[in-house]
């Protein structure tokens, strides 16, 4: 029966729903890539506006704990997403 199916997929001609399956599922494989490649930088940027301490001069950086707390929590999103 599943062979049936898949025989059936490979001769049905191309119609726009497949296009429209296609760019969807492409959409959604680059923003989660989006997503994971950027939250470094969003940490980066966190810790200089939430963590500038005047008197050093240097910027801010993330507590170890927090940062990967938010990066934690990025990969649970991504996960909860996929399931």
């Amino acid at each position: 029966m599943a062979l049936e199916v898949l025989e059936a997929l490979d001769s049905a001609r191309t119609q726009w729903y497949h296009v429209t399956a296609i760019v969807i599922a492409g959409m959604g494989f680059f923003t989660d890539a989006y997503d994971l490649f950027c939250i470094t930088t969003v940490s980066k940027l966190l810790g200089r506006l939430y963590y500038f301490d005047p008197s050093k001069g240097k910027p801010g950086k993330l507590p170890p704990i927090v940062n990967n707390f938010v990066t934690g929590v990025a990969l649970v999103g991504t996960l909860c997403g996929q399931l």
